[in-house]
């Protein structure tokens, strides 16, 4: 069970995963050791599930990000896609789905040429059937933060 200290713990690394583990112990009214036996327990009870770094990806040429929605014939490939999407960098994240389709992947690519290469790979995988493509042209919000 999560106490007040846990979800102080939470909520601070969700706003600074950078932050200091000495700061953060002062914070939250613990010794470092102490601190450092939460976050331990945390970690591997499974909830928190890494520390990441957001990257600008303009700087880097990727301008273009799109929603892939995969129209599947049946669920006996959902294991081939699930193979092939995590093969594929270019993806970077895959939900399966209720609805239309079956799964929908966000994609960042550098170009409309590179876009068009990972369709036509996507296309070409077992029991893909057919995609349905939508373009971001801005994103207004995108977090992996959580009210606790």
């Amino acid at each position: 069970m999560l106490d007040a200290i846990d979800i102080k713990i939470l909520d601070r690394l969700q706003e600074n995963a950078r932050t200091k583990r000495n700061a953060l112990a002062e914070e939250v009214g613990l010794s470092l050791p102490s601190l450092s036996d939460r976050l331990k327990k945390l970690e591997d009870n499974g909830i928190i599930e890494g520390y990441f770094t957001k990257v600008n990806r303009k700087i880097f040429g990727y301008d273009l990000m799109a929603f892939i929605l995969v129209v599947m014939d049946s669920s006996k490939n959902y294991e081939k896609l699930s193979e092939k999407v995590l093969k594929t960098p270019e993806i970077l994240e895959c939900h399966s789905i209720l609805g239309e389709g079956s799964h929908i992947l966000k994609a960042l690519v550098k170009d409309t040429e590179a876009l068009e290469k990972l369709l036509s790979q996507i296309q070409s995988w077992p029991g893909v059937t057919r995609t349905i493509t939508s373009f971001v042209l801005s994103t207004i919000k995108e977090t992996t933060t959580i009210k606790l």
